[in-house]
């Protein structure tokens, strides 16, 4: 079933209100959907499961540090609606996605699980990280969370981290790989490799001219990989083509804006308009400036055949293409 979105208490009321369900929920923003998040999403589905409540999220848009503090505010790695599709694809049931303003900023611990855990949502359950907080200047932790579970016939569960190699998995570290070009780091505390989602936009065509035919993407993305050249795998109309990606300005060409530029092995059409999705394996090099076209085409096919074989090394499957 696809996820229920509802956008307000006054819709969640709307969809579930009448249903006599409760809801085994968590509680935060999920940014990445990365490990950790995923080790709180099963444990709600599988709590879930056991009571015969609904799976659900509550979740905010857009992150509260862009009101509350816009200045640090963190680049996110999702939209939207990635990260909702992420939290469907884990068996989730139904989301709340409250905008985050002022009257919901100053909204007391006390208050935000009477209106919104209680009222709203009917909670049965709630899954959330040891170091939880909510309400008002972050006022609630997980044990007076636990007391208003009491109060109000819901169960809390913390979940404790994800450690790889004795660092515990966070969206923050993983922005710090990407902003630092490591993109297998990045993939490790996924759980997948790091993806970038938008359109093909119409290039210069110089590089189908005289480098290799490529295929720019269009991506509303905040977050972008360091500058440089990625072994990348591409989705497009279904299927998967390894490829390798370039993030820059092309130096060679002189360009000034910033462009992400995928070669496709296997793939000759030239397309300008449709979606496509660029998964990021491993990087290969920084972005150089090269005295003419012929030299950066000779590194270009340089970097293709070490992509090649990286999937091959890592035997990271290509669908066949469709004919």
């Amino acid at each position: 079933m696809p996820l229920a979105v509802a956008r307000s208490p006054q819709e969640w009321l709307a969809q579930f209100g009448n249903s006599g369900r409760r809801a085994a929920l968590t509680i935060g923003n999920f940014d990445g959907v990365h490990l950790g998040h995923q080790a709180i999403l099963r444990r709600v589905r599988e709590s879930a499961r056991e009571s015969g409540a609904l799976a659900a999220i509550l979740t905010f848009y857009p992150h509260p540090a862009r009101v509350l503090r816009p200045a640090s505010a963190p680049v996110l790695l999702m939209t939207l609606e990635q990260r909702l599709t992420a939290i469907e694809s884990l068996g989730l049931d139904a989301a709340l996605v409250l905008t985050f303003d002022a009257p919901l900023a100053h909204m007391t611990a006390q208050d935000f699980a009477q209106r919104l855990l209680v009222r709203t949502m009917r909670a049965a359950a709630v899954c959330v990280g040891e170091n939880f907080r909510f309400g008002h200047r972050k006022a609630g932790d997980v044990a007076l969370l636990r007391a208003l579970g009491r109060e109000n016939g819901f169960a809390v569960e913390a979940v404790p981290p994800v450690e790889i190699e004795g660092l515990i998995v966070s969206s923050t570290a993983i922005r710090e790989s990407l902003l630092e070009g490591r993109v297998a780091d990045a993939r490790g505390m996924l759980g997948r490799p790091f993806a970038l989602r938008g359109t093909i936009a119409t290039g210069t065509g110089q590089g189908r001219k005289l480098v290799v035919p490529t295929l720019n993407l269009s991506t509303e993305q905040e977050l972008l990989p360091k500058r440089g050249v990625y072994a990348t795998e591409c989705i497009l109309e279904g299927a998967s083509y390894h490829s390798v990606t370039n993030i820059g300005v092309r130096p060679t060409f002189d360009g000034t804006r910033l462009a992400i530029e995928s070669h496709l092995f296997a793939f000759d059409r030239a397309l300008t308009t449709g979606e496509l999705e660029l998964r990021f394996h491993s990087r290969l090099r920084d972005e150089q400036k090269f005295p003419d076209p012929a030299a950066l085409r000779e590194q270009v096919l340089k970097d293709i055949e070490a992509a090649k074989e990286y999937f091959r090394r890592e035997a990271v499957p290509a669908e066949t293409p469709r004919s």
